[in-house]
């Protein structure tokens, strides 16, 4: 017999174990024998005639709470048992919430405090409206793709693309009165780092745990990083083994796509954006991890989460944008398919694990995928440089050079979401960013990005009005 989650033994009373009575009350209820020892063992309880008439008032005066107090017998000792109900309000001693975890008696500060405070009173951090931001604030293109994302799926009626801005908020439940939801700014500001610190995604290449080689920041509205941060590991970060099939080139990265869009998309819709700290994505030589602060829901272990379980979103105004846009499902299968998906091809499956306020995935690579890569490098690396022409010479020596300067950007494949703008604006220059998205199937903030980096590297300009003006893509990258 042991001490758990809702029992607690103490030999002797002290007006302190109030805290532990305070930390049931806030969590799952509990039992406080007095008059046991840490083993268990009843070893009698002094003074219990005197303590069954004065706890009950303690306990309604200084925690506010009324518990079944008992005398009972053990081996010719008494011991009392002090039973205490779970409460839908907060309860704190002095000043001070307390709260029962595994064995052990919490304080709650801080983000924990606030998350705590909000669910008894029945709402979601990602719920609470926030003054002095109203709908014009909202990124127009992103709202629009989320329209017709939703319209769709059908997971938005038809008439959705007649609402306005303004309506489309409160069909998607995140308003409140007069303002919008925390979930609003996250999900549609361009940059929701000025209302939520922490809010973006850090992706970074590392050579050992100490050595940083390169990285990047995806920062923006939450539908946004989606596609950004895939982006990036796809074209920057992982390096694809590559086969064919016939005439036909086949890419194979170390995990499946979906399975790591899934574990991205589980990332940042599920993660507590209490916590001011990007979510972090560590790619190494064998294995990428993911990093979010999160927590499992109450009451639940890591048994039940990689197991078929319900869906219970940690935000839950986040998660119901993201379904009516088509990006998650509602039924708690995430897991599943991440799982799934990494059986189905071959790969290695993930690892998760969860610690206090952290939530981890790993996704390793397979020996048969790095054997790929590295007699690929291999190959490359014994390749001469070639000799058809003095152009094609320099051509050749420019692009070894500029591998050199930013070697990150070697493991691009042509097939980038960059390239694929570039020809579709080859072949209607009037294309709008709106067009664009729906073409790639990437939101409009995601298009507006990529057209930021082509202009910066000189590979696309802007000619004549935003309005009725085109597209001119540079081919030599003169501009």
């Amino acid at each position: 017999m042991s001490e758990t989650q809702l029992i607690e033994w103490k030999a002797s009373w002290r007006d302190e174990y109030l805290q532990w009575l305070c930390g049931f009350a806030n969590a799952q209820g509990g039992v406080l024998e007095i008059g046991r020892d840490d083993a268990g063992r009843v070893v009698g309880v002094a003074n219990a005639a005197r303590l069954m008439e004065e706890l009950p008032n303690k306990l309604r005066d200084l925690l506010g709470i009324v518990a079944d107090i008992n005398l009972l017998q053990e081996d010719g000792y008494s011991y009392l048992r002090i039973e205490v109900e779970p409460y839908p309000v907060p309860i704190n001693y002095r000043g001070e919430y307390h709260y029962r975890s595994g064995s052990t008696k919490q304080v709650l500060r801080g983000a924990a405090l606030d998350r705590f405070l909000l669910r008894k009173t029945g709402r979601r951090w990602d719920g609470v409206p926030v003054p002095g931001a109203t709908v014009s604030d909202l990124d127009a293109e992103t709202l629009d793709w989320l329209r017709k994302r939703a319209v769709r799926t059908g997971r938005l009626p038809a008439d959705a693309l007649d609402e306005d801005d303004r309506g489309l908020m409160e069909k998607l439940r995140l308003t409140e009165g007069r303002y919008l939801k925390r979930a609003a700014l996250l999900l549609f500001h361009l940059d929701p780092e000025r209302f939520v610190a922490g809010a973006a995604v850090k992706i970074g290449y590392f050579a050992s745990e100490d050595d940083l080689r390169y990285h990047d920041e995806v920062c923006g509205p939450l539908f946004t990083q989606v596609s950004k941060t895939m982006d990036l590991l796809l074209t920057k970060y992982l390096k694809a083994g590559i086969s064919y099939e016939g005439i036909h080139r086949v890419e194979t990265y170390p995990m499946p796509r979906v399975a790591l869009r899934e574990a991205i998309l589980n990332a940042i819709v599920h993660r507590d954006y209490a916590v001011p700290a990007p979510i972090q994505i560590r790619v190494y030589a064998d294995r990428l991890l993911i990093w979010n602060p999160g927590e499992l829901p109450e009451g639940w272990s890591l048994n039940r989460l990689l197991g078929p379980h319900s869906s219970q979103p940690f935000n839950p105004d986040v998660a119901n944008a993201f379904f009516r846009a088509g990006e998650i499902e509602a039924w708690g299968r995430g897991i599943e398919r991440i799982f799934n998906a990494c059986r189905v091809a071959g790969a290695p499956e993930p690892r998760i694990w969860v610690e206090p306020r952290d939530l981890w995935v790993e996704f390793p690579f397979s020996a048969a995928y790095l054997k790929t890569i590295a007699e690929g490098t291999s190959q490359e690396t014994s390749q001469e440089l070639p000799e058809t022409s003095q152009e094609t010479s320099e051509t050749s020596q420019e692009t070894s050079e500029t591998s050199q300067e930013t070697p990150e950007t070697s493991q691009e494949t042509p097939e980038t979401s960059q390239e694929r703008i570039l020809a579709l604006l080859r072949e209607e220059p009037t294309l709008t960013r709106t067009a664009l998205a729906e073409r790639i199937g990437i939101t409009a903030a995601g298009i507006r990005y990529h057209l930021d980096k082509l202009r910066e590297t000189g590979r696309l300009r802007r000619v004549g009005s935003t309005k009725k003006g085109r597209w001119e893509v540079l081919e030599s990258g003169e501009g």
